[in-house]
């Protein structure tokens, strides 16, 4: 392979159709994300501002906001920008490789998350006397660091391996992000044996962190089920019910798109999926724990009084 070239740059093919058809998705788009950083923004203000928010749950709630926001915003501002563009969007090497890693590391950073979330409704549910001593601040402290720094750690090798490959047979990447499952079709290389790779790590981390959260809710739903009266049951399951909404939502957008053998299908089927993780997720998020949980729409309640009392001043 020494007598090919590898690319330097990659084109972005984006999304087909005409230019009023782009200034459409830019506007839907646009909208998506406005709304998913605002409402992600105003949950990690709640938490900081309102004391009654300073628990375990809602300081990992926080951190997955800001995993939320940051990962959006790492692909959402570059697709936003091709649709505006009238010729092909063109991304460098070094910024493909930047925004690969801090995408797979977040979304990997997001996962440690969930698992440590429903550890957490576990210990509230089934050993609610030892909750504060088990759920302490220097606890929460060292599984956050240790979910961020997974995150990162895990997927160095992932992203060294897929730029390790020459990008011989075009520079023309079918997707609005340097996805890489379409990247790997640009090799001129054998990628089979790391898409196998690939593959396998995927699965470590996405079940990986799914099995501790499968575990924990079959505990919380015996607990549950143990409770004598309806409202005490109820009471139990809202505590738990927001994680689990997005926990439905977000592994099982991820499980279509990330774990498989084949990491190079679809260029079309690729970019719905990843529409669905990279925008839709996010932007429920917010909504799914504020609308499902009763002290973020009380903080929310008292935040918007506090304001409408200051204009009043």
């Amino acid at each position: 392979m020494s007598n090919h070239s590898s690319a330097t740059e990659f084109c972005l093919l984006g999304f087909p159709g005409s230019q009023e058809l782009h200034h459409i998705l830019f506007a839907i788009f646009f909208l998506f994300y406005s709304v998913t950083i605002i409402g992600n923004t105003i949950i990690i203000v709640i938490i900081c501002v309102d004391k009654h928010l300073h628990s375990p749950m809602y300081f990992f709630l926080g951190h997955l906001s800001a995993v939320e926001m940051l990962a959006t915003s790492i692909i959402v501002p570059m697709m936003l920008w091709g649709l505006l563009l009238h010729e092909m969007q063109t991304v460098s090497l070094t910024a493909c490789v930047t925004q690969l890693f801090l995408y797979l590391a977040l979304g990997t950073t997001e996962f440690a998350l969930l698992g440590v979330m429903a550890v957490d409704r576990y210990v509230a549910v089934c050993n609610p006397l030892r909750y504060n001593t088990i759920m302490n601040s220097h606890t929460c402290i060292s599984v956050v660091i240790g979910s961020w720094v997974f995150g990162f750690l895990s997927e160095i090798w992932p992203v060294y391996a897929t730029f390790q490959f020459t990008f011989c047979k075009s520079n023309m990447l079918d997707h609005f992000y340097c996805d890489q499952g379409q990247l790997l079709k640009l090799s001129c290389d054998d990628t089979l044996f790391t898409e196998f790779v690939l593959f396998l790590m995927a699965v470590f981390i996405v079940i990986g962190s799914l099995v501790p959260t499968i575990v924990s809710y079959i505990y919380i739903t015996s607990t549950i089920l143990k409770i004598p009266t309806a409202s005490g049951r109820r009471k139990a399951f809202s505590t738990c019910a927001s994680h689990l909404t997005f926990v439905v939502i977000g592994y099982g957008s991820c499980l279509f798109l990330y774990v498989k053998p084949k990491q190079t299908q679809a260029a079309e089927y690729n970019k719905i999926v990843s529409l669905l993780i990279i925008l839709l997720t996010p932007l429920l998020s917010p909504f799914i724990f504020t609308l499902r949980n009763d002290k973020v729409k009380e903080a929310l309640r008292d935040g918007v009084k506090r304001c409408c009392q200051l204009l009043k001043d």
